[in-house]
């Protein structure tokens, strides 16, 4: 509030002011959201293109350097006549081209706000209170946004050591398969894992979902799928007529290039569906998205280019970082997770003095590490030539 706007508001109650000063709302928040923070996005990174320009490398927030296709920028370009209606609440256009590209029925997708808001939604349907909620330590952060948004229990499985050679800082599946209890709603995993970039094959995934009881909720991320090239890694996804309880979310942020569209949707048994459609939002995914996504989906040609430039690019900036001597985990996604052995902070201050934008893992209790997306060959270059 101004001066002027508190002395106006003194003339009809002398008391005003104080009590605009000591009104905290923070106090009358629920029981769920009382152990909830704000969403930490990293840097302002508006304010950065204005300080770098074009000298800046945006390497911190995982998006595909090659952006939309261009039957989905045509698409885009078309929707914005029709933008003065309302979306198709049902998203069925696009709900209908999912079904056919995934061999599944339209009555087993949901659409969301970038799978972000589906994995909340997910924990506030079928969480609360009196039920837990499982993840692993170095999942997902919107994991525990969503059990605490619920109000659930969360069950915080210790991942592998980060000597583990396999996969370090990886989901340990037998630990969480035994961490389920007789009051788990929900089990989040990441497959592949953002920040760690570690996944688990599909054989090791059968192993464990026939452990988990058929009442207990699997959930599994699959945002980074279009870009997995692992030998025995596919998608959750062929379990679905088997396993009921199974859900899969993906996103068309990452390989699609739509990061600033927000689309994304999870496949489901139809009971799950319907729950989930009790609660989401009529207009969540905007008439811009529904068709940006639409023919994305369509454009297999350039997801195969997106997906081949990131496996070379990944590649090549991994070898360089270890010719340097940094240790770079293995990874499955559009970046790499670099782990310094010694706390980040100094290294990540050092080349964000210089313009390039890398994110450092301390929330998610890995402060030793440092995230790096895969971006364009120049954005690369100079990472490498800020490096000290």
């Amino acid at each position: 509030m101004t001066q002027r706007a508190a002395d106006r508001a003194s003339e009809y109650s002398p008391d005003a002011g104080a009590a605009w000063k000591t009104f905290d709302a923070g106090a009358l928040v629920n029981r769920a959201l009382s152990a909830l923070r704000a969403y930490d996005p990293g840097h302002d990174l508006p304010a950065l293109r204005k300080r770098f320009g074009a000298a800046i490398a945006e390497l911190g927030s995982n998006e595909n350097p090659l952006g939309p296709s261009p039957m989905a920028l045509d698409a885009m370009r078309k929707s914005l006549a029709e933008t003065f209606r309302y979306p198709d609440p049902r998203g069925l256009s696009l709900k209908t081209a999912l079904a056919a590209h995934l061999g599944v029925g339209v009555d087993r997708i949901a659409l969301g706000n970038g799978s972000h808001e589906l994995l909340i939604l997910l924990a506030q349907c079928f969480a609360d209170l009196e039920h837990s909620v499982v993840f692993s330590q170095f999942g997902f952060a919107v994991f525990p946004i969503a059990t605490a948004a619920a109000g659930a229990i969360a069950l915080r499985v210790p991942a592998f050591s980060r000597e583990h050679a396999s996969a370090p800082y990886g989901h340990d599946l037998d630990a969480i398969a035994a961490s389920v209890r007789d009051d788990t709603r929900l089990v989040y995993l990441a497959n592949p894992n953002n920040p760690t970039g570690t996944w688990f094959d599909d054989a090791a995934f059968d192993r464990f979902i026939d452990r988990v009881p058929g009442n207990v909720l699997v959930v599994v991320d699959e945002a980074y799928s279009e870009y997995v090239d692992a030998h025995g890694l596919s998608s959750a996804l062929r379990l679905g007529d088997r396993h009921p309880n199974l859900i899969v979310t993906r996103t068309f942020s990452k390989a699609y290039g739509l990061a600033g569209l927000r689309v994304g949707y999870l496949v489901a048994h139809p009971s799950v569906v319907e729950v989930v459609e009790r609660l989401r939002e009529s207009f969540n995914v905007n008439n811009v998205a529904l068709a940006a996504a639409e023919a994305a989906l369509g454009d297999a040609a350039h997801l195969a280019k997106a997906r081949e430039f990131n496996r070379a690019e990944r590649d090549w900036l991994g070898a360089a970082l270890a010719e340097r001597g940094y240790r770079v985990l293995p990874s499955q996604t559009n970046f790499v997770l670099v782990d310094l052995g010694r706390d980040a902070a100094s290294l990540e201050r050092h080349l964000f003095e210089r313009g390039v934008i890398v994110r450092p893992m301390g929330g998610y209790g890995l402060a030793q590490t440092l995230r790096i997306s895969v971006g364009s060959r120049t954005e690369n270059q100079r990472l490498l030539d800020a490096l000290p």
